[in-house]
């Protein structure tokens, strides 16, 4: 088995080669942000709607809020992906200097190094690890001192008897029966659902994010992860919907989790023709052999969610709460409450 020595540079000459690619925006105030990957870790069904004539309305920005309350919010949600990934991809969890900050520091329930037998998944797992990871590091490095530590998060499967937040998640949406466990770490296909759970939030929740940041240099750092987090979503998409040809299950769990997501976020309204649509579809279209890999409205733009929204998500209750799911104490920062849509 190879050490976590081994491990780390492997890791470190991915990072290094990808930080040769990428420069990272300039800040307010003139810092550059450069990431090496030694800083990186410790050791990443339904058609469009044909009712909705008119875009997806967004949030309408919040004046008690400031940029460093939406990019806190944006750093709680990372730090679950990369601590996700990281573990799913490297097995090990995100290095200690990425973990302080304002607000309650928590561990990590759960993780564990996926043992994956299709190279493609392994490696687009890995190429997601390291862009969150690097989300994280980013978003540290914008606030500064303003960064909220990160608060204790649940990414285990846990038991029948205690289940963690990924069988809490699958038993709602119906992956798995009321008594049954979900394990994200266990092969590929586990992994992909338990991927997806995430990803489609993640573009939503910038997207929906993003009329409530004044600073357009913030703004548009923020659009540079929510394209990260867009491509990733739809190569989750994409590789369950061709897996999920020959694997049938793999389509039906994807569908059922968009649905579980659909009912935890309450319902979008057209607010000049009143109709409701669907702000999160699955991977199929009007049958199972159509695809649906971008989950758009009919003017194919892609949904918003606002950061309540996202919350009942994450704490996995449509009513208005302030933890549960995958953050068990809550998330750190100002915005932390989600929607009442019981």
């Amino acid at each position: 088995m190879t050490d976590l020595n081994t491990k780390l540079e492997i890791f470190d000459a991915i990072a290094t080669r990808r930080n040769e690619r990428r420069s990272f925006l300039r800040f307010a105030g003139g810092s550059a942000i450069a990431l090496g990957g030694a800083t990186l870790l410790s050791a990443c069904g339904s058609d469009d709607s044909d009712l909705a004539p008119s875009p997806t309305p967004s949030p309408t920005p919040t004046a008690a809020l400031n940029d460093a309350d939406v990019l806190n919010f944006a750093l709680n949600l990372e730090y679950l992906e990369a601590q996700f990934y990281a573990y799913a991809a490297f097995g090990v969890g995100l290095n200690a200097s990425l973990l302080t900050g304002t607000g309650t520091q928590g561990g990590v329930t759960g993780g564990a190094q996926v043992p994956f037998s299709d190279t493609v998944v392994r490696e687009y797992a890995r190429e997601i690890a390291i862009d969150e990871v690097a989300h994280v590091a980013f978003l540290r490095s914008a606030l500064g001192t303003a960064a909220v530590a990160q608060p204790a998060l649940d990414i285990s499967a846990g038991t029948a008897a205690a289940p963690g937040a990924f069988t809490s998640a699958a038993r709602a949406a119906g992956v798995i029966g009321a008594t049954g466990v979900f394990n994200p770490y266990a092969d590929d296909n586990s992994f992909l659902l338990g991927a997806y759970i995430f990803e489609d939030v993640g573009v939503s929740a910038y997207k929906g994010a993003s009329p409530l940041i004044a600073n357009k240099t913030y703004l548009e750092a923020a659009a540079g992860i929510l394209a990260a987090e867009a491509y990733h979503a739809g190569l989750i998409r994409t590789i369950l919907f061709r897996k999920g040809l020959t694997t049938p299950s793999l389509v039906t769990g994807a569908n059922q989790i968009s649905d579980a997501r659909d009912s935890l976020d309450g319902t979008v309204t057209n607010t000049s023709t009143g109709v409701i649509g669907d702000d999160d579809q699955g991977i199929t279209g009007s049958d199972a052999t159509m695809s649906n890999i971008v989950p758009t409205d009919a003017n194919g733009l892609a949904y918003s969610r606002s950061t309540g929204q996202v919350l009942n998500i994450v704490y996995l209750n449509k009513t208005a709460v302030s933890m549960g799911g995958f953050f068990p104490a809550g998330v750190n920062g100002n915005i932390k409450t989600s929607a009442a849509n019981a």
